[in-house]
């Protein structure tokens, strides 16, 4: 909890703006002077990785858009004249196309933090919540985003998605065409993934200004999943936090850096840089590495209409994860049960991301069928994919609701302070460190 305002203006003018508009208070209260959990380790440093991605994408982002040119005649050209003849426009383009996979990288860690330390039960659901609908918002920014180039697999990967909104029962054929703009991909549907492209980072934006409110609420989650008892268990944001997550952004944007400047064309698709043609089809069409595990689990299901709604299902039930996990503990640090389960979740997700980049038909491991009794059916990525697909959702709708209630979770410390203070390398309560000594 963020408690009361510590914040007192020092000059006339800060006492005058906190009696009309307190944005000195309010950034004191968030950023300065907030009480967090002295024991938050570097996988809390993703927030403030998030948040400077993001306006990394919205400022490179507003910077393509004065020169990209929305109609298919030229767009596809427009994108080869910034990188050409605008000065640092393929520094621009290649921090804006990295940019989304960074950000990417970084949500995925954020998300799998919250789920392996239970950052989404009580009282954080909303919270939860709000960063799904941040989740959601990303995909439908980056998909659209990925069409604006008009290379073949923009334009093919738009063809494809738009279709699966098709299978929908009596909304569908409306939603499509709405899409369309008409009754195939064309012009209108450039005109309107662009102006969506550009206007949905910034509701992203105000959506993250809602996430923070609703963490300064209840306060930081931290590895042990105890509640802050007391002062004892805080510290100011500043200087701790604001050095440490400092640190990590700096780390952060080196990783992101060695992409843009060595090779920049590494996580995207060769195909892109062929202009779209409707009358070529790639020989595999696939969506971007962030969207593997999703496009595994729609190929998995030989049925149009079940493999869409399985594909947004997978979204749909990170929303109520809340009240699916029955345990009271909070950490998987003191849940060994769930820690073996969490960790075959995370490989069944790198699984179905891995069979999103392959043919369904391919077999997963060349000969075996032919040295075994195993079918070749059996030995392809689309069973591989089905397998993946299955413990994905029993993980949400099965595993974490009976192991709530069957699991036997180890002993919690009482507070925060207790596993820090008693840490090996921690000085007893009231001793002072030895003074160091001189070479």
């Amino acid at each position: 909890m963020s408690g009361h305002s510590t914040y007192e203006p020092k000059t006339g003018f800060e006492r005058w703006l906190d009696m009309r508009l307190p944005l000195i208070r309010l950034g004191w209260d968030s950023m300065i002077d907030y009480p967090t959990p002295k024991n938050l380790n570097y996988w809390w440093t993703f927030g403030g990785i998030l948040a400077v991605c993001l306006g990394i994408q919205i400022v490179t982002g507003v910077v393509l858009a004065m020169h990209y040119v929305p109609h298919v005649d030229h767009a596809f050209a427009s994108v080869e004249r910034i990188m050409r003849d605008v000065n640092y426009g393929w520094l621009v383009r290649y921090m804006h196309a990295n940019g989304a996979s960074m950000f990417f990288i970084a949500v995925y860690i954020h998300i799998v933090r919250g789920l392996y330390y239970g950052s989404y039960k009580a009282p954080r659901e909303v919270l939860w919540i709000l960063g799904c609908i941040i989740y959601l918002l990303m995909m439908a920014t980056a998909f659209m985003g990925y069409v604006l180039p008009w290379g073949q697999m923009s334009f093919h990967g738009a063809v494809v998605i738009t279709n699966l909104f098709g299978a929908l029962p009596v909304v569908g054929e409306a939603i499509t065409t709405w899409l369309w703009g008409g009754f195939a991909v064309d012009n209108p549907t450039l005109n309107r993934f662009f102006s969506l492209h550009f206007l949905l980072p910034f509701m992203i934006a105000g959506v993250v200004g809602l996430h923070i409110w609703a963490l300064h609420v209840p306060g930081n989650n931290n590895p042990t999943g105890v509640n802050v008892k007391s002062k004892a268990d805080t510290v100011p944001f500043h200087p701790y936090y604001t050095v440490k997550d400092g640190f990590a952004i700096v780390v952060f944007l080196i990783l992101f850096a060695t992409f843009v400047f060595y090779n920049p064309n590494a996580l995207g698709h060769a195909d892109n840089y062929i202009p779209g043609n409707p009358l070529v089809t790639p020989a595999h069409i696939v969506p971007e590495w962030y969207f593997l595990p999703f496009y595994a689990i729609l190929r998995a299901v030989p049925d149009k209409l079940g493999g869409v709604i399985l594909m947004f299902g997978a979204i749909a039930v990170l929303f109520v994860l809340p009240w699916l996990d029955t345990s009271k503990v909070r950490s998987m640090r003191y849940r060994p049960m769930g820690k073996l389960y969490f960790l075959i979740f995370l490989l069944a997700c790198l699984v179905l991301g891995y069979c999103g980049a392959k043919l369904p038909d391919d077999p997963v491991i060349p000969g075996l069928s032919t040295f075994t009794l195993i079918d070749a059916d059996l030995n392809s990525f689309v069973w591989l994919s089905r397998f993946a697909t299955l413990y994905y959702f029993g993980y949400f709708l099965v595993v974490l609701p009976l192991l709530g209630l069957i699991e036997k979770p180890l002993p919690q410390p009482e507070s925060i302070s207790t596993p820090v203070l008693s840490h090996p390398g921690a000085a007893p309560a009231g001793a002072t460190a030895a003074p160091e000594m001189k070479g």
